[in-house]
């Protein structure tokens, strides 16, 4: 468990309640959609920002289900990449020296891409298959797949990164061969990264590229002028930073650091010294305070004050909450790291100095572990705008390779360090930092008890507690050498009888894990409903409803999610499925889904479902007409869509008419809506012709 040694292949690091009634319609205190980007005054949701493609918001209620809404992005992909996200993968991108060897190799329709962890391979393999097939041409592989069973179904970029060691063992020249064939057909190529240490069979060499990482130099030179390019940099600032990237200090630095990763951190230090003019010295020392060497100099000369240490943990685990927060965290855990240095027969050295009832200052504590306040601001995640003063490390990646180290080197640190999040109250953002951080140092575990740290969180009755869990997974499923792990632990809590578990279950579907596994997530969905009660617990469909709105934030995934809320309400009434498919279609029909007033990027109303995805949502208005639960909701949403002449363009309404007299035939609820709009034109027409 305290092992610390790095997963390999991993994925390369960039720069770092539902409403009660169902049926209420729009206008319940609610000032504007969550999408015009203002916030509530009452209860409700609270725009938080859009950083990078993730989006936050703040789910405000009187209750224990606080939490902040965290839609992140994911690094990894099952399925098709959004052409945004390539296209800001390769932003300064630089070909790597193996990159026109890998290129040539490509015409044979796979490469088996050898890398060490960092060196970028991930992204070049990137940039060949969209040489190839474009920016949205790129699908994601599941790391576990089985390549040799495995065919491409359109002429698209494959790309699997992470190929675990069985299966590189198994790929042997026949099953390659075959797999050429079949990729050759189908007019699709295939890239697969792995570790520097997987063992491929003899004659699988011909396949196989051995990746070189691009100059530190030439990626951090680039990146600097792509930043003058959009004007972070004026002329002479941009002189100024390549006058020190031609330093000797700089070049010492990049020969002893030579990632892709370390040359942008140097390119954004430089960038900030060029703004500031602070000197080359003062940005390669705080570089330098987030190496492994110096997480385990910190550590080791903090190690007999459990002040510093607790401080330490706090900004470490907690990095840019607030200094009330962070005080909280490192009160909480004092005692803790008494209680376990006793239990060890360790205790503090006695004083025999006067006590210091005054003690040192924040300030003075916060510099002697060398981390900082930052200038104060209003909080962007609550509804009042209290002011904010965020504490963070002064070295880039200081926190999670401090943490690291921290949770994983010392025998007892992860009982001690859940122990003092568990004594938290709840604060905007506390679910978001800790679950990406705890989800980053799991990723470098080991041993078969690695989740279960997460039982209890993921068990708990407050939602932020879940949704920390929920974020954790969704960060750790990222590394593809622990992700079937991640998987399995999905599939067993989905189905257990735990309601607050599937609970967990479903918050983890509405973030990176759903997006980046979209089908895995609505199976999820479907296991997560399928509980022993017939009724739908409220939490529950809290859950679901959010995980559904999250997957909806993306276009791809659209048609997935009607088709899903279309088989649920086929499901027959007395289940959960078809009480939350109810839910959805009221929403729909009715206002939006999700809910004015709940968490949603992307709000869907019928008009849209119809004039967007016009097969799936005709099946859905069937349904919904069909079954007398909804009945009432689809046809006002109908009524509605009819009486507005733009609406009524959009959606093409005469041919959906035409459309649902063709199947009237066995279904008594299309023929309701039918009778009683004939009705009602009848009736207008007579009193036009009265008057």
């Amino acid at each position: 468990m305290n092992a610390a040694a790095a997963p390999a292949a991993e994925p390369d690091d960039q720069p770092d309640a539902d409403q009660p009634d169902p049926s209420v319609g729009p206008g319940t205190g609610q000032q504007s959609s969550l999408r015009q980007g203002h916030q509530r005054v009452d209860s409700g949701v609270a725009l938080m920002g859009n950083v990078g493609g993730d989006f936050n918001f703040l789910h405000i209620a009187a209750s224990n289900d606080e939490a902040i809404e965290g839609i992140l992005k994911p690094r990894l992909r099952e399925g098709p990449y959004p052409a945004e996200e390539v296209r800001d993968r390769l932003h300064g991108f630089v070909e790597p020296p193996s990159y026109v060897r890998c290129r040539k190799a490509l015409d044979s329709r796979i490469v088996l891409l050898r890398a060490r962890a960092g060196t970028g391979a991930g992204t070049a393999a990137f940039a060949l298959l969209a040489e190839r097939h474009g920016e949205d041409g790129v699908t994601g592989l599941d790391a576990m797949a089985d390549l040799s069973a495995w065919r491409p179904k359109a002429s698209r970029g494959y790309l699997l990164q992470g190929l675990p060691a069985a299966s590189a063992r198994a790929l042997d020249e026949v099953r390659l061969t075959g797999l050429a064939e079949a990729l050759h057909g189908a007019g699709a190529h295939l890239v697969v990264t792995m570790a520097q240490d997987a063992r491929l069979p003899p004659d699988a060499s011909r396949w196989e590229e051995a990746h070189a990482a691009p100059g530190p130099h030439e990626v951090a030179e680039r990146r600097l002028r792509l930043v003058a390019a959009k004007g972070g940099l004026d002329s002479p600032q941009l002189d100024a930073a390549l006058e020190h990237l031609a330093s000797p200090e700089s070049t010492d630095y990049l020969s002893t650091h030579p990632l892709p990763g370390d040359a942008v951190d140097l390119a954004e230090g430089l960038r900030q010294s060029a703004e500031t003019s602070a000197p080359i010295g003062s940005v390669l020392e705080e570089l330098l305070t987030g190496t492994e060497a110096a997480a385990r100099s910190a550590l080791a000369q903090a190690r007999h004050s459990a002040d510093k240490v607790s401080l330490m943990a706090a900004v470490a685990l907690l990095p840019g909450q607030d200094r009330t927060v962070i005080e909280q965290f490192a009160t909480a855990m004092r005692p803790l790291l008494g209680a376990r240095a006793a239990k060890t027969g360790q205790s503090q050295a006695p004083d025999d100095q006067l006590p210091d009832v005054l003690g040192p200052s924040f300030e003075d504590r916060l510099e002697a572990i060398g981390a900082r306040p930052e200038t104060p601001r209003s909080s962007p995640a609550d509804r009042f705008r209290y002011p904010v003063q965020p504490i963070v490390f002064s070295g880039r990646h200081r926190s999670a390779t401090l943490l690291r180290h921290l949770w994983l080197d010392f025998e007892g640190m992860p009982a001690a360090l859940w122990g003092a999040l568990e004594q938290l109250n709840y604060q905007p953002g506390l679910d978001l930092a800790a679950g990406k951080a705890i989800g980053r140092v799991l990723a470098h575990a080991t041993g078969p008890g690695v989740l279960t740290q997460l039982d209890r969180f993921a068990s708990s009755e407050d939602r932020w507690r879940r949704r920390l869990v929920a974020v954790a997974l969704g960060e750790l499923v990222q590394y593809p050498l622990v992700s079937g792990v991640v998987k399995e632990q999905m599939r067993r809590w989905s189905s257990r009888s735990s309601v607050v578990l599937r609970c967990t279950v479903a918050e983890t579907c509405g973030g990176s894990y759903g997006l980046a596994r979209p089908a895995a997530a609505l199976k999820l969905l479907d296991n997560v409903l399928s509980g022993s009660s017939p009724e739908l617990d409220a939490k529950l469909r809290s859950a679901v409803s959010f995980a559904l709105g999250a997957l909806l934030t993306e276009q791809a995934n659209h048609i997935e999610v009607l088709a899903a809320v279309t088989r649920w309400l086929a499901d027959g009434r007395g289940t959960p499925r078809h009480t939350l498919a109810v839910h959805v279609i009221h929403s729909m029909s009715l206002s939006t889904f999700p809910q004015p007033g709940t968490p949603g990027a992307v709000r869907m109303g019928l008009a849209r479902v119809l004039e967007c995805h016009p097969a799936q949502g005709f099946a859905l208005v069937v349904l919904g007409l069909d079954d007398p639960a909804t009945y009432e909701a689809v046809a006002q949403g109908l009524g509605r869509i009819e009486a507005d002449p733009d609406m009524f363009q959009r959606t093409a309404f005469d041919l959906v008419v035409s459309e649902l007299s063709r199947t009237a035939r066995h279904r008594r609820g299309v023929i309701r809506f039918l009778l009683g709009r004939h009705r009602d034109h009848t009736n207008t027409s007579r009193r036009r012709s009265a008057s």
